[in-house]
């Protein structure tokens, strides 16, 4: 009897933990990393982009998976018109990217600090070669990338906001 007790609570934890890493079990991410090179100047090294890879598991809704460097935008941008037609507001959790569709959710760690801060896509951007995304000033805040400027980071692009599906 008190196997039996036991056996449905295992059962449902089993399926708890293989529901939540399924997502995560199937995203490939490439082997290469984040370079840096010095200058000939010895001056503040460069950085170079790796190439975008997108994420095969439409399960979770993501499209997408970089590392790259991120800058961010703010003062003279502040209330002019987006790509989309929003006006800008540097304090928002937004971003600008190339290629990703607007209105899709991105997940952006900072990899010295291991912060995240997600942000919607609503503007076209960067215009800068080497780098990925730039956040609006209220996401660099959230990651630590006001001092710097600019900062390795890793991109996980959602169709839908996932913490919307976790915080109600």
């Amino acid at each position: 009897m008190g196997t039996r007790k036991l056996f449905f609570p295992t059962i449902l934890i089993l399926l708890a933990i293989t529901t939540v890493t399924s997502c995560q079990s199937s995203i490939q991410i490439s082997n290469q990393s984040l370079r840096t090179e010095s200058t000939e100047s010895g001056s503040a090294p460069e950085f170079e982009a790796v190439a975008e890879h997108t994420a095969v598991d439409s399960n979770c809704g993501l499209l997408l998976v970089t590392e790259g460097v991120a800058s961010f935008y703010a003062d003279r941008f502040h209330g002019r018109v987006t790509a989309n037609g929003e006006r800008f507001n540097m304090d928002a959790l937004t971003a600008a990217h190339r290629t990703l569709p607007f209105g899709t959710w991105v997940r952006v760690t900072n990899m010295e600090n291991g912060k995240e801060v997600m942000v919607r896509i609503n503007d076209r951007g960067p215009y800068i070669n080497g780098r990925i995304i730039d956040l609006s000033r209220g996401a660099a805040r959230e990651i630590g990338l006001i001092k710097p400027g600019t900062g390795a980071v890793k991109l996980e692009a959602f169709e839908t906001n996932p913490e919307a599906a976790f915080n109600g």
